[in-house]
């Protein structure tokens, strides 16, 4: 079969790859000549671990194209991976799953299966088979949509699509399952759900929502640890060993971000109002989340109330280790305002720092962590990048001018802090004192 990836972003391009990977040969397709030009030159557009590996490794098996003549000619399935970024009422803005599809009507010619790998609204495979039947109806050939929705985790994303822990295709015909089927037989590792497509859509929506409620609650709970003195991570700890709730998503911090957590938490939302449900769990969920990302803010100003002319140190930008991904990064929000409030940042990130700079150029980019924390009266840590964790606690003191570390993703042991003349604060657990 010629498969056609239409996007190259995180969906599509790790799909490409991974299905390159397992025999397939596979053509992708981009509208942005710029990726599909550094993709030509084997490099990838997006920080993701091992990625550019498999695209040398697989590099044979592979089609990089802006032409759609050429990406939809005589094609059999066509994965659509765009992206469905948030409107501003919440709900998933389909427009470039639409473009897709009229790309599809206008160059595919012959019986085609089209799954939508991209994140949807439950009943949108339906609609743009219908759209695609509708604007096609003179063409006389055959098209099918299928959901075979994602569950892949920025930064481990190959690893998560080569060896998912479930691949999930909706179908409404015996000729589609097949052909997924088929495509899928190779990936012995995982276990192929078969259903129908609005239950395959929703386990999408339901998966993602569950685990963002679990980071929301237990970031509450936290909350209150420290308010009663517990500590959250001996919480935790207990919670995880009892099997119904598992010890995963259970790490309380700053908040989620990212592409996905954000963006269908608030899909869904909007999609169960539209239809006379509120999902109040959810609702709480991202309530939880909003102003879990500014706590950090609310440390500092206990100890500076007036933070024009402070020197901020930050350490990470990206919205959690191991991506470049800066969407819904709790740094955004919180950088935002110590600018508004005229602090004097410097920030350190090791991968997302050049598109960090895209978006503040007003603030310093450094390359260590020393000199990112040298003179400097407060730092804030916002993403947990093994340098971060790794990093002797005591330079704290010895390098910024007040020794105050406001941890937004713990990572720290409190023992390992005791001692090292640090101020220190974490999520959920005891303040230390430098004294």
């Amino acid at each position: 079969m010629k498969i056609l990836v239409a996007g190259t972003g995180y969906v599509g391009l790790v799909t490409a790859v991974c299905l390159a990977e397992k025999g397939h040969e596979v053509t992708c397709f981009d509208v942005v000549k710029e990726k599909i030009d550094m993709l030509n030159q084997g490099k990838s557009p997006i920080y993701e671990a091992g990625l550019e590996e498999l695209m040398e490794k697989n590099k044979e098996k592979i089609t990089y194209t802006t032409s759609k003549t050429k990406a939809y000619k005589d094609v059999d399935v066509i994965f659509i991976g765009v992206g469905t970024p948030e409107k501003t009422d919440g709900s998933a803005n389909l427009e470039y799953v639409y473009s897709v599809a009229d790309d599809i009507s206008e160059y595919v010619d012959k019986d085609c299966l089209v799954v939508i790998k991209s994140t949807v609204p439950i009943g949108t495979n339906r609609k743009v088979e219908e759209y695609l039947n509708e604007k096609m109806k003179e063409k006389n050939i055959r098209i099918e949509t299928a959901s075979n929705p994602e569950f892949l985790a920025q930064g481990t994303a190959v690893n998560d699509t080569l060896n998912a822990s479930r691949i999930v295709i909706g179908t409404h015909s015996s000729w589609a399952e097949n052909i997924l089927k088929e495509i899928y037989k190779g990936f012995t590792n995982s276990e192929l759900v078969s259903t129908d497509i609005y239950s395959a859509e929703m386990i999408k929506y339901a998966s993602n929502d569950f685990l963002a409620l679990k980071i929301s609650y237990i970031n509450e709970i936290a909350n209150l640890c420290e308010v009663l003195g517990a500590n959250i991570e001996d919480v935790a700890y207990g919670m995880g060993l009892d099997p119904r709730i598992g010890n995963k998503f259970l790490k309380a911090g700053i908040g989620y971000g990212g592409s996905c957590f954000p963006k269908d938490t608030k899909a869904l939302h909007w999609l169960a109002n539209v239809n006379g449900i509120e999902l109040k769990t959810v609702k709480a969920a991202i309530e939880v989340n909003e102003n879990q990302k500014l706590k950090l803010m609310k440390r500092i100003s206990a100890y500076y109330p007036k933070l024009e002319g402070l020197n901020v140190a930050i350490l990470g930008l990206a919205f959690k280790p191991g991506t470049d991904d800066l969407r819904e990064a709790p740094s955004i929000p919180n950088i935002e305002y110590l600018i508004n409030s005229k602090a004097k940042v410097k920030a350190w990130d090791p991968v997302a720092a050049k598109n960090f700079a895209k978006r503040f150029p007003e603030i310093t980019y450094c390359e260590t962590i020393e000199d990112t924390i040298t003179d400097a009266d407060a730092c804030l840590i916002f993403t947990e990048w093994k340098d971060v964790k790794e990093f002797p606690i005591e330079n704290y003191a010895k390098l910024m001018k007040n020794p105050l570390v406001l941890d937004g993703r713990n990572c720290y042991k409190l023992e390992d802090v005791e001692e090292k003349g640090v101020e220190y604060e974490s999520i959920g657990r005891r303040k230390v004192t430098k004294d």
